[in-house]
């Protein structure tokens, strides 16, 4: 059975998740910053369509990203060595999000709907959310967004509007992160996309431990800006 909770029903234990659909935890709730913050510090994301309840996930594997094992491409390498693009952070995030609710080949609706990007828009002008962008020729091709914690990044979704525009925001941010000091990416659950840039599963239980050790807190959020050197 699972709990249904309104504005002030703590989140129940991770382990309480439901096995088939993988990881569902809970129903209800809100979007506040409040709320969202609790989730992820837990390692719990929303999921839901526009029309039905919130829907709280905590899956078990969980794909993550440790920032050392990413893998890029020989042909990848040599898109990212070109100048024909520029990496922006937090210039376009709403418009990121909106991007990537468009419509997809084969997917019958999107779970970014005008709710979701209301809430992760607030999460961004608390400096928590960010977006990363690719560029060219002045028009955004591609992108990313997630949700900075501690150490954590906890990505969201992507979108390319031109080939491999995602995976050069994608690797920018993964570069930058290492540069930061950052231990781990959430890719939330598997695909081969993000398994092909060296993603991989662990469990819930290593999962929920490592959150302990790299989120100490919620420091003040900022605007980023990307500082590291060019990617060799």
């Amino acid at each position: 059975m699972i709990p249904k909770m309104n504005s002030f029903t703590p989140f129940p234990p991770v382990e309480n998740a439901l096995t088939e659909p993988n990881g569902l935890l809970a129903v209800g709730g809100d979007l506040s910053p409040q709320r969202l913050l609790a989730a992820y510090h837990k390692g719990i994301f929303p999921w839901f369509n526009e029309d039905d309840p919130i829907l709280w996930w905590s899956p078990d594997p969980r794909m993550v990203l440790f920032p050392a094992e990413l893998k890029i491409s020989k042909s990848l390498r040599k898109t990212l060595k070109k100048d024909h693009y520029h990496i922006c952070t937090d210039r376009s995030f709403t418009q990121v999000m909106q991007a990537c609710a468009a419509p997809r080949k084969d997917q019958a609706g999107t779970w970014i709907h005008p709710q979701m990007i209301a809430a992760y828009s607030t999460l961004h002008e608390m400096g928590l959310a960010h977006s990363v962008e690719t560029w060219i020729d002045g028009e955004l091709a591609g992108g990313l967004y997630g949700v900075a914690l501690g150490k954590v990044f906890f990505g969201e979704s992507m979108f390319s509007r031109q080939p491999d525009a995602s995976k050069i925001a994608f690797v920018h941010l993964v570069k930058q992160l290492q540069y930061w000091e950052f231990g781990l990416i959430d890719c939330q659950v598997r695909t081969n996309h993000l398994g092909s840039l060296g993603a991989r599963e662990i469990s819930r239980t290593e999962f929920s431990q490592t959150l302990d050790d790299l989120i100490t807190g919620i420091e003040p959020g900022n605007t980023w800006n990307f500082d590291r050197m060019p990617i060799e």
